[in-house]
């Protein structure tokens, strides 16, 4: 199992006479002989809100900072004895002789034959209607439940045999085994798991599709008078702010004497099940970070929304009497799905939402947080899937700005694990956003825990790879913030040999751990790898280069362009966790030891600047340049107000940020660090 870090006591600043060496001295932690173990939810959940109150308490109390830093290493020793505590209840299954390297092994040996989803072209002429009234469809749709339950209980066989069995004629069991490979996707940034997910959802948008046309070529009447009449009502009101609100409702008395029709329970629900495979389609498209996912996430979303709003009309128009006309999960899927355009829209920057939004209505986070959580307390199939948006929501908005939405949203999150925990207790899916959580919370050690528990309980199983990789790469980061460089590069290695996500990133990091280390030689090595890997990548086909991808190709370059002789004067690992606002969620000690590595470099570009120009004082005309470190020192000035920032120190950081947009012009190789700065 890895090593928790442990700091070491007797390491000084003052020891930095050479470069390798004094980063070494600097950065170097000793692993002893406690181990991260892992905790199921429920453990996680207790251990993560008595870490809260403790930090709670901390911060009522104003004491000078050498004390809080003491109390902040009791603290550290508590949170050890309880995992020692909480270990003796943990099963055998779950020990510390289950490393990472065993659990390698282990996969290994899973058959894979299997795991394949894949869906049968759809012939819409042998497509049958669903002529099932509510009742009879919530009767049908009990083994549907089942295989929800399966799904986040980590017994996805079986949820992929459920959804199976019906598949190629029910359009909600389609689009189960299309949520199974949309949730796959989601964690392997694989463009051929991801073209799968696709086929799959666009199997079951075509099943769905023909399902509807199916029952309007069957209902020649009043009730497809009524369908268009909606569908063009949708289509002039679109435009406005999200949901339709004009819509009244139908009287009692008219609905219970058939005055008005109704469209069929079963076309609604294939209008939701069709929505939603849209939905999911557009999240995928829009992960892809360009031009044509953007377009095309639009466009789904555009779809995904004409059948929310045709549902959601009549949902409205039948007012009090809809339970009697319109199935449960029907109800539930109408709430889960607009809440989710809603709040994937509200998230997103402007410049990606008018590419993506182009249809014109506006988003309302709000309506999507009360929808959501209303589909959440239904407990119906859509429940586990709503607490699943949520938590994606808070956990990566909150670690895109910590500063800002740290305080709003980390409590939510908790709240909804501890909801879910109650009836997924063990659900590795819910495992890992205990482990994004907990990293909120500054808890990095039981975040590390939930993150192996997740990897513990997926053995042998649908997602074993995938949740693998995923919480490895968490657990990497982890380590990072712990600055625990060799078990990073542990990691880092694994997952490049494994070939998941990029390469060329996880060989960067590798690089950069091992400049922390001292080891300047093979950290070279590693880098002088990336742009070959770039290369490799970027000639597949439909491969495209990510903006974390553009950003190490360019510092490598960088470092080529000097023989990388300058490395002296950056930190790519502080770079790196900068760029994910890693310091707001770091132990005061770590930020201490990487304030006086910051401090390191900066006085190794004074030292450069004074020699150069102490050339430049003895010869006339000197073949030596006059020296340009604005680049460099803007970066590390960046990271320090940073680090400044995270230890409370704001007045401090002032005079950095203020260094770095005085001098925005001379800054013409790392430009991002301008706009950082201003935020």
């Amino acid at each position: 199992p890895a090593a928790i870090l442990e700091v070491n006591d007797d390491y000084e600043t003052a020891t930095m006479s050479t470069s390798s060496s004094s980063r070494s001295s600097i950065s170097s932690l000793d692993s002893n002989q406690n181990h991260t173990t892992p905790l199921e939810l429920g453990l996680v959940m207790d251990a993560l809100q008595t870490s809260l109150m403790e930090q709670a308490e901390e911060e009522e109390e104003e004491n000078p900072l050498p004390i809080q830093k003491q109390e902040t290493l009791t603290g550290e020793e508590q949170d050890m004895s309880k995992i020692k505590d909480t270990d003796r209840k943990i099963s055998m299954d779950y020990e510390m002789n289950h490393d990472l390297v065993q659990t390698k092994t282990k996969r290994s040996g899973t058959t894979y034959s299997a795991n394949l989803i894949v869906m049968d072209p759809i012939n819409p002429k042998t497509v049958k209607i669903n002529t099932l009234t509510p009742r009879e469809q919530e009767n049908a749709d009990e083994p549907l439940l089942s295989a929800i339950h399966h799904l986040f209980n980590n017994e996805f066989m079986k949820a992929k045999k459920i959804f199976e069995s019906q598949a190629s004629t029910d359009p909600l069991h389609a689009l189960g085994l299309g949520s199974m490979v949309f949730l796959k996707a989601l964690t392997t940034f694989n463009n051929k798991t991801t073209a799968n997910a696709i086929q799959v959802l666009m199997s079951t948008y075509n099943l769905a599709t023909a399902q509807i046309d199916n029952a309007t070529k069957k209902n020649m009447g009043d009730t497809v008078i009524q369908y268009f009449t909606t569908y063009r009502n949708y289509i002039k009101l679109y435009r406005g702010t999200g949901v339709p609100t004009h819509v009244s409702p139908a009287k009692p008395k008219a609905l219970e004497m058939h005055k008005i029709n109704t469209v069929p329970n079963g076309v609604l629900r294939a209008h939701v099940a069709k929505a939603e495979a849209c939905l999911q389609m557009a999240i995928l498209h829009l992960l892809q970070e360009n031009v044509t996912g953007y377009i095309k996430c639009g466009l789904n979303l555009k779809r995904s929304y004409a059948s929310y709003s045709i549902v959601w009309q009549e949902y409205k128009r039948m007012g009090q009497l809809h339970n009697e006309y319109i199935d449960r999960e029907t109800i539930s899927g109408i709430q889960f799905g607009i809440g989710s355009v809603h709040l994937v829209l509200a998230s997103l920057p402007q410049k990606v939402l008018r590419t993506v939004a182009s249809f014109g209505w506006k988003a309302d986070k709000h309506l999507g947080f009360a929808l959501l959580k209303l589909c959440l307390e239904d407990r119906g199939a859509r429940s586990p899937m709503a607490s699943f948006m949520l938590l994606a929501y808070y956990t990566t908005l909150t670690s895109m700005c910590p500063q800002i939405l740290s305080d709003e949203y980390t409590q939510p999150a908790i709240e909804t694990l501890l909801d879910v925990q109650r009836v997924y207790p063990n659900s590795a899916i819910f495992l890992y956003f205990a482990g994004r959580t907990s990293r909120l919370a500054r808890n990095l050690t039981l975040s590390s825990q939930s993150f192996i528990y997740a990897i513990e309980i997926s053995k042998n199983e649908w997602a074993e790879v995938e949740v693998f990789h995923m919480c490895s790469y968490e657990m990497g980061f982890n380590y990072m913030m712990q600055n625990n460089w060799k078990e990073a590069i542990s990691i880092f290695e694994l997952l490049y040999k494994e070939r998941y996500w990029s390469q060329a990133i996880f060989r960067y990091l590798s690089g950069a751990c091992l400049d922390m280390m001292g080891q300047r030689t093979e950290a070279i090595l590693s880098f002088a790898e990336v742009p070959y890997l770039l290369q490799q990548s970027s000639s597949n086909v439909n491969a495209s280069t990510s903006s974390i991808e553009q950003y190490v190709l360019r510092k490598v370059k960088l470092f080529q362009s000097s023989g990388y002789q300058d490395m002296d004067m950056t930190m790519c690992a502080l770079e790196y966790l900068y760029l994910f606002n890693a310091y707001e969620f770091m132990d005061m000690i770590q930020l201490e030891q990487n304030l006086a590595l910051t401090d390191y470099s900066l006085t190794r570009i004074l030292e450069s600047e004074k020699l150069e120009y102490g050339i430049r004082t003895r010869e006339l005309l000197p073949e030596t340049p006059p020296p340009q470190y604005d680049n460099q020192r803007a970066t590390l000035l960046l990271i320090k107000s940073s680090i400044l920032f995270a230890m409370g120190k704001y007045q401090e950081s002032i005079i950095h940020l203020n260094w770095i947009i005085d001098r925005k012009d001379k800054i013409t190789v790392d430009k991002w660090v301008i706009p950082y700065a201003y935020w």
